[in-house]
């Protein structure tokens, strides 16, 4: 998508993948990531998510990567936290406190370096935001900077020519075509959407652990 595409729905409060309470399928599968105590957390494309302070109260770190910098403003502020704020380059900023970390720009633009360790991912509406186009992309990317951490993914199965994304339709083959190489994918769990995918065609929630090959 188009930079501009997702500036303009936050500059016009045009949110509604925005979640006014922490993913029950993050609280529920959680413990499949296995994280160590105070375990740091990945979160792409991560808007101003309640799995947020979730995750913080759960003990964890957190660092996020968001294009927009409205969203990561908005999401401090909520947390009632005040960030300490640095320029990197002309394409990233980082926004941090003790235990939360927020790269504000284009992910394709955060190296390994900067991202620092990390013990997992969790992807709950990045890759189902990308057109088909960018997935290969940033699947690639995101196991590159992570240094191929587990991850828990979330994505939708619908009939995509019922209703054009984001979030868009990414089901289990073209799961593999992206992360096969490198993880192992367990489907942990699926079910339906309750009220459909925004409100207008029947869709499912699938939940994946992805495991690094050995």
């Amino acid at each position: 998508m188009e930079h501009s595409f997702w500036h303009d729905r936050w500059a016009t409060n045009q949110i509604g993948f925005h979640q006014p309470a922490a993913n029950p399928l993050l609280v529920t599968h959680c413990a499949a990531l296995a994280l160590p105590s105070a375990g740091r957390v990945l979160l792409p494309l991560c808007g101003k998510t309640l799995d947020i302070a979730w995750l913080l109260a759960a003990g964890y770190q957190v660092v996020g990567v968001e294009l927009s910098e409205l969203a990561v403003q908005q999401l401090f502020a909520e947390l009632g936290a005040t960030p300490r704020i640095q320029v990197l380059n002309d394409a990233l900023q980082r926004y941090e406190t003790d235990k939360l970390t927020v790269f504000v720009g284009d992910i394709f633009a955060l190296s390994r370096e900067q991202l620092g360790p990390v013990d997992a991912i969790y992807d709950r509406a990045a890759l189902v935001a990308l057109p088909a186009t960018l997935r290969s992309r940033y699947a690639s990317h995101l196991t590159a900077i992570s240094a191929g951490a587990r991850q828990l993914l979330i994505s939708f199965d619908y009939e995509q020519s019922q209703l054009p994304g984001p979030p868009f339709a990414v089901l289990a083959e073209e799961l593999s075509e992206l992360y096969g190489q490198h993880y192992e994918l367990q489907a942990l769990a699926r079910q339906s959407l309750a009220g459909g995918l925004k409100g207008q065609c029947p869709a499912d929630e699938a939940v994946w652990l992805l495991q690094p090959r050995a």
